[in-house]
C-alpha cells in the first residue's frame, strides 16, 4: 500500500491547525459556510483519527508523539491541545443547541436551492437531515470517549467541571441523534404491476424469466424481511400494505424525519421532538450514511469504554434492527437469482427510475457492510472488488476522462438528490448534493481488502485503492492556506474551472475517514495464507526433528560453541512455533534459518567423517 496513512494524516492535521486557528481563534465554516454538519465534520478531521487510531491519540499527553506535536504546534503543546478541543467541541455543541434546549441538526447551507424560484423559507433551512443526525452520532460518541481517557490524567477542578458539562451535552446530543435516525427510517410499498415493481424486477431478473416468477421468488427471498419490519413501529407512521405478501416493498433511510413519524417515549431531556415532511422512502444517500453512523454505536471501541448509557442502549438495540434488516434487504436485491447479480448490471436503477453508476456505487456500500455478517466467501469478496475496479473505470478514476466527459459531472458539481417533501412548509423543493464518489470508493475497497485471505486477490484491490489515492491526491488544494486539504476537481479533471480556495469539510472528512480506515488496517495483524501456513508447518516438523536427532547424538556436550548454536536453533524454532497461525512467512524464514543452521552441523560432521 503506497498511502501511507500516517504520514498524510500528519499532513492534514497540518493543514487543518494553519487554515482553522488564525490568531489564536477557531475559524468555522469553509468553501459551504457553516452548519451543523460541516462543522461536526471540521471537528472530525482532528477528533477521529486522534480517537480512532492508537498512535494518533491526544487524550493523553504524555504519550502524544513528538511528530503529531509538530504537525498541531500552532494549536498549542500536547497539554493545551487536547484542552482547546474540549473548548471547540463544548462551542459545537451550544452552538447547534437552540433556546430550549433542543439540539439542532439542520442542513442550512448544505441545502441546495433551484436557480430559478422563490428563495428557501427559514423553516426549510432549519428541516433536521440525516447526515447531520449519522455525523452526530460519530461525532458524540468520539467526544465522549475522547473526555473520558483525558478525564483521567486532569486534576483541576475548573477543568474536570468543564469536561462533566461537555460529556453531559455531548450525550444528549446523541440520544437526540438515534432518536432522529429511529424517526427517519422509511418503508415503502408499492405493487408489482406498478411502475416502481416493474423496475425492481427488471433490475434482479438478470437471467430473463417470466416476470410472474421474478416476482414470486422475490416475495419469496423478502418474506423474512418483511416479517421483521412488521415489528419495526417506534417512530414509524404506519405502513399500509407491508402485511399484504402480494405486494413489493423498500426500506432504508429518507433524508430526514419522515412524515407523521410519532415521536419516541424516552426518559431522557432532549428537548423538542419536531414533527417531520420527508418522503417515508428510502434514499441510497442517506442510507448509507445512516448504516455507518449506526455502525459507531456497536463499534469495539464503544462497547470497552461503555459510551453508552441504559437509555441510549435500548434506543440503540431499535436502531440495530434496522440496520440489520436494511443490510439484509439490499444485499438480497443486489445479489439477487443465480448467475450474474444485478449488482453487476451497472449502472443501478432505482425504482423511481434514476440510473447512476453513484447508486451503484451505493449499493455497493450497503452490500460491504453485510458481508462480514454473512462470513461472504473469497469469491463473493473478489467479485465485489472486481465491481469496484469497474466502477473506478467508469467514473474516469483509473481511466482518463475525455472532453465532455457526463462521468465528470458525478464528481463535480455531484448526483442531486430532490429531497421530497420540503417545498411543504412553503418554499421551493429544496435539492442535495453529493460528490463523494472516490472517497466512498477508496473506504469500501479498503474494507474489502482487509477481508480478504487470498494474497492476489487482497494485492489487486490494495492496487485499486492506490489508484484511487493517486486520484485524490490531484485533487488536493495545491496552495494557499488550505493547501494539503480538499476539493480542487480541476485537478483531477482539467475540464473544470472551479478553482476554490477554500476548503470542503464534507470532502475532506471523507478522505479522513479512508486514511483512519487504512492506518487500522495496517495496525491488524496481516491475514494468514492457508498455503504459506502449511508450508511453515512442514518446514517447521522437519526442523524439529532434525533438531532433535542433533540432541539425541549428543550435541550439547560439544563445547560452548555448540550449545550456543544449538539454543539459537531451538530459540528459532519456538518463536516459529508462536507465530505460526499469526504471521506463517515469518515462521517460515525463522524454520528455514533453523534448517540452514542444522544442515550446517550435519554437512561438517560428514567432513570429518570422511577425513
Amino acid at each position: 500500500m503506497r498511502i501511507q496513512p500516517r504520514q498524510q494524516l500528519l499532513e492534514i492535521w497540518r493543514a487543518i491547525a494553519r487554515t482553522s486557528f488564525e490568531d489564536n481563534q477557531w475559524q468555522w465554516g469553509g468553501r459551504d459556510r457553516s452548519n451543523s454538519i460541516s462543522d461536526a465534520e471540521q471537528l472530525l478531521c482532528l477528533l477521529a483519527p486522534a480517537t480512532e487510531v492508537a498512535a494518533f491519540r491526544l487524550d493523553r499527553p504524555d504519550q502524544t508523539a513528538e511528530d503529531i506535536l509538530d504537525s498541531l504546534r500552532e494549536l498549542g503543546d500536547s497539554v493545551e491541545i487536547p484542552r482547546l478541543i474540549i473548548r471547540l467541541l463544548t462551542d459545537y455543541m451550544k452552538r447547534y443547541t437552540d433556546e430550549s434546549g433542543t439540539p439542532v441538526f439542520s442542513g442550512e447551507s448544505y441545502f441546495v436551492v433551484p436557480e430559478s424560484g422563490q428563495p428557501p423559507t427559514e423553516q426549510q433551512l432549519a428541516l433536521d437531515m440525516v447526515d447531520s443526525f449519522s455525523t452526530s452520532v460519530s461525532l458524540t460518541l468520539a467526544t465522549i470517549g475522547f473526555v473520558r481517557v483525558f478525564r483521567t490524567v486532569v486534576r483541576r477542578e475548573d477543568i474536570l467541571a468543564e469536561i462533566a458539562a461537555l460529556e453531559s451535552m455531548a450525550s444528549t446530543r446523541l440520544t437526540a441523534a438515534i432518536i432522529g435516525l429511529l424517526r427517519s427510517f422509511g418503508i415503502y410499498v408499492f405493487d408489482a404491476d406498478s411502475e416502481e415493481g416493474r423496475r425492481l424486477c427488471r433490475t434482479v431478473n438478470q437471467a430473463g424469466l417470466p416476470e410472474r416468477r421474478v416476482v414470486d421468488d422475490l416475495r419469496d427471498a423478502l418474506r423474512e424481511i418483511r416479517a421483521g419490519l412488521r415489528d419495526v413501529t417506534i417512530g414509524v407512521a404506519p405502513v399500509e400494505g407491508l402485511e399484504n405478501p402480494n405486494r413489493l416493498f423498500e426500506c432504508g433511510w429518507s433524508w430526514g424525519i419522515t412524515k407523521g413519524a410519532p415521536p419516541i417515549e424516552t426518559t431522557a431531556n432532549v428537548g423538542e421532538q419536531r414533527q417531520g415532511v420527508a418522503l417515508a422512502a428510502p434514499y441510497l444517500y442517506f442510507t448509507v450514511l445512516a448504516l455507518d453512523g449506526i455502525e459507531d454505536l456497536f463499534s469495539e471501541r464503544t462497547r470497552i469504554l461503555g459510551l453508552l448509557n441504559d437509555e441510549q442502549v435500548r434506543l440503540a438495540r431499535l436502531l440495530q434492527q434496522r440496520w440489520d434488516l436494511t443490510q439484509q434487504y439490499w444485499s438480497i436485491i443486489a445479489s439477487f437469482g443465480e448467475g450474474r447479480w444485478p449488482l453487476e448490471d451497472i449502472p443501478w436503477q432505482t425504482t423511481d427510475g434514476r440510473e447512476s453508476d453513484y447508486f451503484s456505487l451505493l449499493v455497493t456500500s450497503v452490500m460491504v457492510q453485510d458481508l462480514p455478517g454473512r462470513r461472504a466467501s473469497t469469491a463473493d469478496l473478489t467479485r465485489v472488488g472486481q465491481i469496484l475496479a469497474e466502477l473506478a473505470n467508469r467514473a474516469r478514476i483509473t481511466r482518463r476522462p475525455f472532453e465532455d466527459d457526463p462521468a465528470v459531472l458525478m464528481h463535480s458539481p455531484g448526483v442531486v438528490f430532490e429531497l421530497d417533501g420540503t417545498e411543504e412548509l412553503g418554499g421551493p423543493r429544496l435539492s442535495w448534493v453529493a460528490s463523494d464518489f472516490a472517497p466512498l470508493l477508496l473506504r469500501r475497497a479498503t474494507r474489502i481488502a482487509s477481508m480478504l485471505g487470498d494474497p492476489e486477490a487482497r494485492s489487486s484491490l490494495l492496487q485499486l485503492a492506490d489508484q484511487v489515492w493517486d486520484h485524490l491526491v490531484t485533487r488536493r488544494i495545491k496552495d494557499g492556506t488550505a493547501r494539503d486539504l480538499w476539493d480542487q476537481p480541476s485537478g483531477a479533471f482539467p475540464g473544470r474551472a472551479e478553482n476554490y480556495k477554500l476548503p470542503s469539510w464534507y470532502y475532506t472528512s471523507r478522505v479522513v475517514q479512508c486514511l483512519v480506515a487504512a492506518a487500522n488496517m495496517v495496525s491488524d495483524r496481516p491475514l494468514p495464507s492457508e498455503l504459506l501456513t502449511g508450508l511453515a508447518r512442514d518446514l517447521l516438523s522437519e526442523a524439529e526433528h532434525l533438531f532433535d536427532q542433533e540432541l539425541l547424538r549428543g550435541s550439547t556436550e560439544g563445547g560452548p560453541a555448540m550449545r550456543a548454536t544449538l539454543q539459537e536453533v531451538q530459540t528459532n524454532l519456538q518463536r516459529a512455533r508462536t507465530i505460526m497461525s499469526d504471521r506463517p512467512g515469518s515462521a517460515m524464514v525463522r524454520a528455514s534459518e533453523a534448517l540452514l543452521v542444522l544442515d550446517r552441523l550435519a554437512a561438517a560432521r560428514q567432513d570429518v567423517g570422511a577425513s
